[in-house]
């Protein structure tokens, strides 16, 4: 019986990452094992509205992933749960779509959330919040990495 294929919710910062001098050779990396199937992109209108108005490049290579990607839905449960991280202080209002990226993720069940989001998202002391907040609101916990731990790692 075969694995299954892990389903990586890739935010904004995982495709600008992919033209950044520091984030690019793990983010193509990350890329390349999803062209190969080790990984199914999630992705979501979120990250379709954050990227509008980001350099081409990073827009064409949305798209290409677009073709192969799921694309997670904003339910109410998913605003139901980034109002919660917000209620307990996690992030701010201000933040609100980092909040709603990792809510998505967790509310659909998606094995992990790759991002490139050190400050809101994939940091030491918010991950364990998050996951309180999901057992608190009768969710699974979230995998919360950076492309430089997944990439390469599908196989």
């Amino acid at each position: 019986m075969s694995k299954p294929i892990p389903r990586i919710y890739a935010d904004t910062s995982v495709f600008g990452g992919a033209f950044d001098d520091e984030f690019s050779a793990a983010s193509l990396r990350l890329f390349d094992a999803i062209r190969s199937g080790a990984f199914q992109i999630v992705t979501s209108e979120v990250v379709r509205k954050e990227i509008e108005d980001a350099p081409r490049a990073v827009r064409d290579l949305f798209r290409e992933m677009l073709r192969i990607a799921e694309v997670a839905a904003i339910t109410e449960d998913a605003l139901r749960l980034r109002d919660a991280y917000q209620k307990a202080g996690i992030l701010s209002p201000r933040w609100t779509d980092d909040a709603l990226h990792v809510a998505m993720a967790t509310v659909a069940g998606y094995t992990m959330i790759v991002s490139w989001n050190f400050k809101h998202i994939v940091h030491y002391e918010k991950i364990p919040l998050y996951n309180a907040v999901n057992t608190l609101q009768g969710f699974g916990a979230i995998q919360i990495y950076s492309p430089l731990e997944v990439a390469g790692h599908g196989n």
